[in-house]
C-alpha cells in the first residue's frame, strides 16, 4: 500500500485491509520467543524530516511557510490571468516550495502517528499539526481555484513559452476539477472545517482501533495480533480468535457505524455540491480513470468469481477435509505446510535477490532502504495495522510501515512496499507537484515486485509439495488482492448508494458485508452472525473511500504486465524503469502503450484474471 499526498496537503491514509497473516504456534513460550524476536527488529528514524516534535527546524519551517503562503497570496491572488507563460511558471516553482515545506511537516506527523497513535502526546501533535497546516494551506487555496478559470486559449498560448511548458501534467491535472470546482469562499470553508470534519472522525477510527484489546487465553492483544491468528494451523485457534474479535467489534458497533454513516453523509453533501454523477465518480476522476475502465474491471472480476474464488476455495476446503468452511479458515496454512519463521535478516536477502535477479538498478535502490533505518518492521502497540510506503518529499526519501511476522506472507508484503519505495524514489525527480502517481498505476511497482520475489522463490523450489503450498499462497494473495478488494468495493458503493437515503443500522451495514461476500467468496462458506461486523475495521472505508479497486486494477495490469516481460519483450526492463520514473506526468494509456497494452481494452482484464485462475488449473492438476 502506498501513501500518497493529497492537496493542499499529505493526509495520512491507512489502505491495507489487514496485517500480513502466517501460520503460527501459540503457546505462552513461543509467544514470548516471538515477542523477544520483534523486539530486536528495527524502527524507522524520522530524522530524515525532522529530529522531533521539538525540533526548532520544525517550528522554523512552518513558521517560514506561513509566512510565504501570505506573501504568495498577496502577489498572485487575482493575477494569475494577466500573467505571462514565464511568470506563471515562476509562481508555479514558487508553489511547489511552499507545498513541500508543508509536505515535509505533515509527512512527519503522519508517521509518528502512524507508528504509535495510542501516545497522547503523539495525538495531541497530530491533531495540532492538521490545524495549523490547514490554517497555512488557506492562504494557497486560491491557486489552484484560479488556474482552473484561466480561458483554454489563455493558457494554451502561455503554455508555448518553455518554462510553463514542463508544467503541463500538472495545469492538466488541475484542471480535471473545473466542472466540480466551487465558489472560493465555499471551498475555503471546505478546507478550514476538514479538521473539524472528516479528518476528526478519520481520527477517532484511528484512536479507536488502536486502543481496542482482545482477550485470548487469558491475555489482552492488539486486534492486528488477534487477526494474525487466523491463521493459526490450529483451528480450534481461529475459531477462538474470529468469534473474540467478532465480539470486540460487536461491543463497539454502534461507535463504527456512527463514523461509517458521518462520513458517507459528509461525502454526500460534498458530491451532490460538486456535482459528481455517482460516490465512485471523484475517486475515479482523482485516479484519472474513466468510471466506465472501472465498470469494466469490476465487471470482469464479478463475473469471474465462479471460476476464481469459488473454485480455489472449494478446493481448499477438500484439501482439509471440510464440506464447509467458516470465515475463519479463510486464511488457514494448508494441510501439509510446515511453514518455518523466516528471520528478518533472510527476508531481506530473498527480496534484495529478487529485485537484483530482475534489474541491478532497482537492486541498489533496494540495497538502499535494506541498509538504512527507512523501514519500521515490528509489531507494535498504537502502530498502524497492515502496511504502508510513504513518499514523503523529493528533498527526503520514503518511509515504509511494516508489521513482520516472520511468514511468507510478510516477505511478500516487504517485496510489495519496497516496490511502491522504488517507485517513489525515480517518481521524485519530476518534483513535489508531478511525482505522485494515480492510485490505479500506484500499485503497479509494489505488485510487480510481489511477483519477482514469487517468481523467485517458485523457480528455487525443488519439491514438489513446497512448490504446490507457495503457488496457492500466491492464488491466496491475488484472490486477496483481486476478488476481496472487488468485493471490498460492491460493499462500499451499496452502502454509500443505501446512505443516500437515510442513516444504516448497524444490521443493514452487516446484512450488506454478509451479501457482499457470500457472493464473492462462494458457496463453501457459512458466514456465522458474528462475521457481520468484519467490515468495522477496515481502514480503507473510513480513509480514503472507493480506493480498494486499485489494488484490483494493480494486480490485473501487472500479470498482463509480467506477461510481456516473461515472453521476452525487448527493452523490457528500461520501459519499465521510465514507466515509475514518469511519476504522475502520464497518464494509464501513455504509461502502457510502449508495453503494448491498453487497460480501455475490455480483454485487458481477461488477460489478468486468466493468470490467477491458470495458476488454479495447475493446483487442481496436482
Amino acid at each position: 500500500m502506498e501513501q500518497t499526498k493529497s492537496s493542499p496537503h499529505f493526509m495520512s491514509s491507512l489502505r491495507r485491509a489487514a496485517p500480513s497473516c502466517g501460520a503460527a504456534a501459540y503457546s505462552s513460550e513461543v509467544e514470548q520467543a516471538a515477542a523477544d524476536i520483534q523486539a530486536s527488529l528495527p524502527r524507522w528514524d524520522l530524522s530524515a524530516l525532522y529530529a522531533g516534535m521539538d525540533d526548532p527546524k520544525l517550528e522554523a519551517d512552518l513558521t517560514q511557510a506561513a509566512e510565504q503562503a501570505r506573501a504568495f497570496s498577496g502577489h498572485y491572488q487575482g493575477k494569475l490571468a494577466a500573467l505571462s507563460g514565464a511568470q506563471l511558471a515562476e509562481a508555479l516553482e514558487t508553489f511547489e516550495a511552499v507545498e513541500e515545506k508543508l509536505g515535509r511537516a505533515g509527512s512527519y506527523s503522519s508517521l509518528l502517528f502512524a507508528a504509535d497513535s495510542s501516545d497522547a502526546a503523539i495525538s495531541r501533535f497530530s491533531q495540532s499539526m492538521n490545524e495549523r497546516l490547514t490554517t497555512i494551506a488557506a492562504d494557497l487555496l486560491f491557486f489552484g481555484l484560479e488556474l482552473n478559470r484561466l480561458e483554454e486559449g489563455d493558457l494554451a498560448q502561455k503554455l508555448k513559452d518553455p518554462a510553463l511548458a514542463r508544467w503541463q501534467p500538472y495545469l492538466r491535472d488541475v484542471r480535471m476539477y473545473r466542472e466540480h470546482q466551487l465558489s472560493d469562499e465555499v471551498e475555503k470553508v471546505f478546507l478550514e472545517k476538514s479538521v473539524t470534519g472528516a479528518q476528526a472522525w478519520c481520527r477517532l477510527f484511528d484512536e479507536t482501533i488502536a486502543a481496542l484489546r482482545v482477550t485470548l487465553d487469558g491475555r489482552e492483544m492488539t486486534v492486528g495480533e488477534a487477526l494474525n491468528r487466523l491463521s493459526s494451523p490450529e483451528r480450534a485457534v481461529r475459531e477462538q480468535a474470529g468469534k473474540a474479535v467478532g465480539e470486540v467489534f460487536g461491543t463497539n458497533l454502534r461507535l463504527f457505524s456512527l463514523i461509517t454513516n458521518t462520513l458517507a453523509k459528509d461525502k454526500s453533501i460534498a458530491d451532490g455540491l460538486r456535482h459528481y454523477a455517482r460516490p465512485t465518480s471523484s475517486r475515479n476522476l482523482s485516479n484519472m480513470v474513466e468510471d466506465e475502465v472501472v465498470d469494466a474491471l469490476v465487471s470482469a472480476v464479478k463475473t469471474d468469481y465462479p471460476r476464481l474464488s469459488h473454485r480455489y476455495y472449494a478446493l481448499k476446503a477438500r484439501w482439509m477435509g471440510l464440506e464447509k468452511l467458516e470465515h475463519w479458515d479463510r486464511n488457514a496454512p494448508l494441510p501439509g505446510s510446515d511453514e518455518r519463521a523466516i528471520p528478518w535478516a533472510e527476508a531481506k536477502d530473498i527480496v534484495q535477490k529478487a529485485y537484483d535477479g530482475f534489474d541491478p538498478r532497482l537492486g541498489s535502490i533496494i540495497s538502499t532502504f535494506l541498509s538504512n533505518p527507512w523501514i519500521d518492521v515490528p509489531p507494535a502497540p498504537g502502530k498502524s495495522p497492515g502496511a504502508f510506503a510513504h513518499p514523503t518529499v523529493p528533498s527526503a526519501h520514503p518511509y515504509i510501515l511494516l508489521n513482520y511476522h516472520e511468514r511468507i506472507r510478510d516477505v511478500m508484503t516487504l517485496a510489495h512496499e519496497l516496490g511502491h519505495g522504488v517507485h517513489q524514489v525515480l517518481a521524485a525527480r519530476q518534483g513535489y507537484l508531478m511525482s505522485d502517481t494515480p492510485l490505479t498505476l500506484a500499485e503497479t511497482a509494489s505488485v510487480f515486485g510481489e511477483m519477482l520475489t514469487f517468481r523467485s522463490l517458485l523457480d528455487a523450489e525443488t519439491d514438489p509439495q513446497r512448490r504446490r503450498l507457495l503457488l496457492a499462497g500466491k492464488v491466496e494473495d491475488m484472490l486477496n488482492t483481486v476478488v476481496r478488494q472487488i468485493a471490498f468495493y460492491d460493499f462500499e458503493t451499496r452502502v454509500h448508494d443505501e446512505r443516500r437515503s437515510g442513516e444504516l443500522l448497524p444490521e443493514r451495514i452487516g446484512e450488506i458485508w454478509r451479501a457482499v461476500q457470500t457472493e464473492s467468496l462462494g458457496p463453501v462458506f457459512n458466514f456465522t452472525p458474528d462475521y457481520d461486523v468484519f467490515w468495522a475495521y477496515i481502514p480503507h472505508f473510513i480513509h480514503s473511500p472507493f480506493y480498494v479497486y486499485a489494488y484490483a486494477f494493480g494486480d490485473c495490469l501487472v500479470n498482463a504486465l509480467y506477461r510481456v516481460y516473461s515472453e521476452g519483450a525487448p527493452g523490457f526492463a528500461d520501459k519499465y524503469l521510465a514507466m515509475l520514473e514518469a511519476g504522475g506526468t502520464l497518464r494509464h494509456r501513455e504509461l502502457l502503450a510502449p508495453f503494448g497494452l491498453d487497460a480501455s481494452d475490455p480483454a485487458f482484464w481477461r488477460k489478468g484474471l486468466d493468470v490467477i485462475s491458470g495458476f488454479i488449473d495447475e493446483l487442481e492438476r496436482d
